[in-house]
């Protein structure tokens, strides 16, 4: 095992401009429910939760049980939880997986973006990836355009491969290389 593990827990707390990453809490449940119950920013993910116990399980049984890797995107002037990003490794090949959800509420504010670029930064610099890679239902087309954002291009479409909300469903599939990170790093200077 490497010390990918360390490092993350090295960093399990990021500050940005506007945004601070840092673990989920069983405290954000209230401000989870608030996204997870809406039917406009499950509906690429999983049925919206019902009630407050099933997003206080989800924070249980899939935050809190292993949290490396995964943070909750915080607003830093008030502290409200407004969504997750979570970033999983692949040891072998130096590579990771990135996946996230915004409250609907802040779309358009560009936190993703900036939450995106932490961890970007957090790979390539901390960790010393090589690559980064992300996937969304094509139907999701906001999501690809954040990944675009990020610097990622598109490699392609993978047919039936994931399973969104009991239904068989194409994936878009995108990447971003540790040396092309580090390029576009030096034409924004």
């Amino acid at each position: 095992m490497s010390n990918f593990n360390l490092l993350l827990v090295k960093n399990s707390q990021i500050e940005g401009e506007c945004i601070l990453l840092r673990p989920v809490s069983f405290n954000d449940a209230e401000d989870m429910f608030e996204y997870t119950s809406d039917e406009e920013t499950t509906r690429f993910l999983y049925s919206p939760h019902k009630d407050l116990e099933q997003t206080q399980s989800m924070i249980a049984n899939y935050f809190v049980k292993e949290p490396i890797g995964k943070y909750a995107i915080v607003l830093k002037d008030s502290n409200k939880m407004i969504g997750a990003i979570e970033f999983r490794v692949d040891d072998w090949n130096k590579s990771r997986d990135l996946g996230f959800t915004l409250n609907r509420k802040y779309w358009g504010n560009g936190y993703m973006t900036e939450a995106g670029k932490l961890i970007l930064e957090l790979a390539f610099k901390e960790l010393g990836l090589e690559r980064v890679h992300a996937a969304h239902g094509v139907i999701n087309g906001a999501s690809g355009k954040v990944l675009l954002r990020l610097g990622m291009q598109r490699e392609g479409t993978l047919r039936k491969s994931e399973i969104i909300k009991g239904v068989l469903a194409d994936s878009a599939y995108y990447s971003i290389l540790k040396d092309e990170y580090l390029n576009a790093g030096k034409k924004e200077q």
